[in-house]
């Protein structure tokens, strides 16, 4: 497909580990939006000229690199990335966790805070005696579901 037949994105995904982007799919083209599937390798995606799919490098941060690069204040980046995260805020774009929570101007301060600490106390006592992030529930589903229904709304 020509680059310039595709419209511009309206949703962005950090696709290598996102377990939502049948969602994503889903809820955009119910709203006519475009989706660019970012990802450090190819993934099944859907056939559907609103959905298209960027594979980049396997450097580090490559996929991370491009999405910042692209997002803007027309953008939902969908993310668990806290670093991403606050690069595509600084880019003013609408940027939504996989659990459904929104990263804002107001609250990524101290997520990146907290990311830091938890970093620190891992290498300080390693990382057998620290949790991870909390499993994704159905609870999560649903939520992301409406918070992606939101966002698109609010654009």
């Amino acid at each position: 497909m020509p680059e310039n037949l595709f419209p511009a994105p309206s949703i962005m995904i950090d696709a290598d580990a996102c377990p939502v982007r049948e969602e994503v799919f889903k809820v955009a083209k119910r709203h006519g939006k475009a989706i660019l599937v970012v990802s450090n390798s190819f993934l099944r995606i859907p056939t559907h000229s609103l959905i298209k799919q960027v594979v980049v490098s396997d450097k580090f941060d490559a996929a991370d690199d491009y999405i910042a690069e692209n997002a803007n204040a027309k953008t939902i980046v969908i993310t668990a990335d806290i670093l991403l995260a606050e690069r595509c805020l600084k880019a003013k774009a609408i940027v939504l966790n996989s659990n459904g929570k929104f990263f804002t101007a107001d609250n990524i301060g101290s997520i990146v805070a907290t990311r830091a600490i938890m970093n620190d106390l891992r290498a300080g006592i390693g990382s057998e005696n620290i949790g991870g992030p909390a499993a994704f529930t159905p609870a999560d589903r649903s939520r992301f579901l409406q918070s992606l229904h939101d966002a698109i709304v609010s654009l």
